[in-house]
């Protein structure tokens, strides 16, 4: 998947820290708990960021001391049981698998492999997943399939491209701010994908949006695209951080608020700067604190 949404993790207090650890292991273990442990590979940041931004309330979610294959020996503090945790995972479930549908479609080669493995492993997964949230896998049907045919009439216009994915993304929530949050965070995660995957497209001969939308042949690209792309990646920031202003308090406000405010740009600026990697170093190993101080 995609992995673009993270919290910038040095400027995290510690105890906003031990909540996003626990928000992280927790939905690795949701999703071995709901829908298998295949689907325990397809983690990634994004949908950890939706599952705190779908949780409802101040108090805390419920909590456990869990181990796991990674950390056998050493027991972790994981959140678990919540309405908002099993919906982020099936919702990542049933995207991941239809990706991986787009990814047989359009990759050669060892991705195409890796991509017909991935699907294989889990289909069952998303079957149980697309039962539990019909709606949301007929939006990703419909909207990818729109993507699709958009890309193979060469679409020129960024906006268009985006904007399937964007509405994707924003049917996962039915409130009104969250749903327009979730509309400009999928279009951020769209376009900062295109100009991340830029090189790789033009040399495989690939459609890619950036390059349709301003005539890109080669890489590096013209600096001028670059600032093109960051303008209309840092307008759908800054709606973002206004809507996160309109956001009710909740148990995550903390860490949504550092990914919105300083997570985000920071991606932004990395993967216009060559910068990013899509393959995250794994939360730092840092000592678990409990709210009442207490080393975990």
């Amino acid at each position: 998947m995609f992995g673009y949404v993270k919290p910038e993790l040095s400027e995290l207090k510690m105890i906003e820290f031990s909540r996003f650890r626990a928000a992280y292991c927790g939905m690795c273990h949701e999703l071995q708990r709901s829908f298998g442990t295949a689907s325990r590979f397809i983690l990634n940041y994004d949908f950890v960021f939706l599952f705190m931004l779908l949780y409802e309330g101040k108090e805390s979610p419920e909590l456990k001391m869990r181990r796991c294959p990674v950390s056998p020996f050493r027991a972790k503090c994981v959140c678990c049981r919540s309405d908002a945790l099993t919906r982020a995972s099936g919702l990542s479930v049933i995207l991941a698998y239809d990706k991986l549908l787009d990814d047989v479609d359009d990759e050669k080669g060892g991705k195409r492999l890796k991509a017909k493995l991935g699907k294989a492993f889990l289909k069952g997964a998303c079957k149980k997943a697309s039962k539990l949230y019909p709606e949301f896998n007929l939006e990703v049907k419909l909207r990818l399939g729109e993507l699709q045919k958009l890309e193979s009439e060469g679409e020129l216009s960024l906006d268009r491209s985006a904007d399937k994915f964007a509405l994707l993304l924003a049917s996962a929530s039915d409130d009104r701010v969250k749903n327009h949050m979730l509309y400009h965070l999928g279009r951020i995660i769209y376009i900062a994908d295109a100009y991340n995957d830029l090189k790789d497209d033009l040399d495989g001969g690939r459609y890619n949006p950036v390059a349709a939308r301003y005539g890109v042949s080669s890489f590096p690209c013209d600096k001028s695209v670059t600032e093109a792309v960051r303008l209309t990646l840092e307008a759908s920031a800054s709606v973002l951080m206004a809507d996160t202003e309109l956001l009710s308090e909740s148990y995550w406000t903390g860490i949504i608020k550092n990914t919105v405010y300083l997570g985000i740009p920071k991606m932004i600026s990395a993967v216009l700067e060559g910068r990013y990697s899509e393959k995250p170093a794994g939360l730092p190993r840092q000592e678990m604190i409990r709210e009442n101080g207490d080393t975990i």
